[in-house]
């Protein structure tokens, strides 16, 4: 799949779940949920046991019906290793330009994380296809990337940090391209307790939240 169709279905399903658990097993069950609930883009962090062979299993298994990433990359050669399991995107929490560069050399989508106006437009230049704002919610959430959008109106701005059903549409309103959501949707606890339909619920919401969202800002738009 070309790195622009990455991009147009992950601003199309406008979500994203960082799922960061502490075996293969749980979130390869998180992943599952979550495809049932409508949310078909996974960031698989290197945080997870196994990372790299999980995200290569869940490319095969899930193939046109998911949209599998790695998350918590923090180097070019993590990030090679990834695109060669199989990864589509690239996510990391902050800003290196190395990892940047050999993602766009093979033509995948990469988040690199940044906070700043001066790394945000550091990394939009070195070509991002979205920019990460992480984490978010320490500088005003939804409030600062309002604030960023009107020097910025160009970049694909992607906030993490304070992103859950109940500010998903706020952050939208304020013109996030989609929304990265950690533990208030992989909710491990649920999962552990065997109830992966709690993930799946949360994950309809998300979406849910999304389209308000953006019927709200095409609304303001149309004024």
């Amino acid at each position: 799949m070309k790195r622009e169709e990455v991009c147009r279905q992950i601003e199309e399903v406008g979500v994203v779940p960082v799922v960061r658990a502490p075996s293969a097993e749980l979130a390869a069950r998180a992943a599952e949920a979550l495809v049932a609930g409508g949310v078909h883009v996974l960031e698989i962090t290197m945080t997870v046991p196994g990372a790299v062979r999980l995200i290569r299993e869940l490319s095969d298994r899930f193939r046109d019906r998911a949209l599998i990433g790695a998350g918590t990359v923090l180097d070019k050669e993590k990030a090679a290793e990834c695109i060669d399991a199989g990864a589509r995107f690239i996510v990391s929490p902050g800003l290196d330009l190395p990892t940047i560069a050999r993602a766009r050399a093979y033509d995948v989508a990469v988040m690199p994380g940044a906070l700043t106006p001066t790394e945000i437009i550091t990394a939009w230049k070195a070509g991002a296809d979205f920019v990460k704002v992480f984490p978010c919610s320490a500088l005003g959430g939804a409030k600062y990337l309002k604030l960023l959008r009107g020097p910025l109106p160009e970049v694909k701005l992607f906030p993490t940090g304070g992103v859950n059903a109940a500010t998903a549409a706020e952050f939208i309103e304020a013109g996030a391209s989609a929304v990265g959501v950690g533990s208030e949707l992989v909710d491990i606890a649920a999962l552990r307790d065997g109830r992966d339909a709690v993930v799946t619920e949360r994950a309809r919401e998300l979406r849910a939240a999304v389209a308000r969202g953006r019927a709200k800002l095409a609304a303001s738009r149309a004024q």
